[in-house]
């Protein structure tokens, strides 16, 4: 697994990893050695929160992994596009989660309602696991294992934990695996999403296929409950909503460059839809004002009944992100073949 570690523009500690699918115990030894030297080399917690992992794979996709919040912040095709919204306010160097990418939110343990809003996952140190659980193999697949625990930090949850979070890219596709494991002696429930943050062109120019008659719960109306009207979701305001017992495959349709990304996940049964819209953006800290016009979020989420783990059990949920080139029929795009012809 060909390995180099350099400083970025913003005198970052960044490692390149090139195809570690397969490598041996010996190869991610020699990665574990060099975040130690890095601790050592730039012992600022702020900066050693920010290391990243970029790993390169034979189809030229590139994946940034920040180890502060096990967040992945940069996915791209085999043309160098940039896959992934972030913010124009984005700044690597403070400590604290990152808007945009893709992160994991685990939160809602049991009845207490008082942890961060978005978890605590995406705000806290990850670490390469050492020994990650076996998963079946997919050919040709590049991929990195995270793991957090539960800490002293979070003894405010009722509950000991492990978190392991695989990332793998595999022709053309963003897979990502969590997986939440109750190492205590008494049974905890909790919520879960993957929040991701999709660049598009134009918001306006975008639509949602696989959501049509769905219930929801709207955010913005105290959690009112309401089912999709719309033959294809768009957009022309804020929204903020969680669409209940969605599909496993959903389309997320950009007129303006002709791509669908598709999303497909298990285990969670849930999706959250949120964009800001002009006001809100605004009044966002680390989001610019315009930001909202070319970024949204389409998550996999398990919201509406937590999830319950006894004792020992593990639960995992599985999301795959994919791109597609789509083709007009009829003057818009044909949702079926999107949802059904590609895969």
């Amino acid at each position: 697994m060909p390995l180099n570690i350099f400083q970025d523009k913003d005198g970052l500690p960044r490692i390149i990893l090139t195809e570690p699918k397969g490598s041996s115990a010996e190869d991610f030894e020699k990665v574990f050695h060099i975040l130690d030297f890095i601790n050592n080399l730039w012992p600022s917690e702020a900066v050693s929160a920010n290391i990243l992992l970029d790993l390169l794979s034979t189809e030229s996709m590139l994946r940034q992994v920040l180890l502060y919040g096990g967040q992945i912040i940069s996915w791209k095709n085999h043309r160098k596009e940039e896959l992934l919204f972030m913010s124009s306010k984005a700044n690597k160097k403070q400590h604290k989660a990152i808007r945009g990418g893709i992160s994991a939110c685990l939160a809602r343990f049991g009845d207490l309602s008082s942890l961060e809003q978005h978890g605590f996952a995406r705000n806290r140190m990850w670490s390469l696991d050492r020994d990650p659980s076996p998963l079946p193999p997919l050919d040709n697949q590049s991929s990195v294992d995270l793991i957090l625990k539960s800490t002293e930090v979070d003894l405010k949850t009722p509950c000991s934990f492990e978190f392991r979070l695989r990332i793998s890219l595999n022709a053309g596709k963003l897979i990502l695996i969590p997986r939440v494991r109750n190492t205590a002696n008494k049974a905890f429930s909790f919520s879960f999403t993957l929040c991701n943050y999709l660049s598009v062109s134009d918001i306006s120019e975008v639509r949602i296929e696989g959501l049509e008659t769905l219930d929801y719960f709207d955010n913005l109306l105290n959690r009112s409950r309401f089912t999709e009207q719309a033959d294809a979701l768009t957009f022309d305001g804020e929204m903020d909503r969680v669409y209940l017992h969605s599909p496993t495959k959903i389309a997320i349709i950009d007129h303006e460059k002709k791509r669908t990304f598709v999303l497909q996940k298990k285990g969670m049964p849930d999706a959250v839809v949120w964009n800001p819209w002009g006001k809100k953006a605004k009044a966002i800290p680390d989001l610019g004002d315009d930001d909202y016009k070319i970024m949204m979020c389409v998550n996999s989420a398990a919201i509406d009944t937590p999830i319950l783990l006894k004792p020992s059990e593990e639960w995992m949920g599985y999301q795959e992100l994919s791109t597609v080139s789509s083709s007009y029929c009829s003057g818009q795009l044909d949702p079926r073949k999107v949802l059904y012809g590609f895969h």
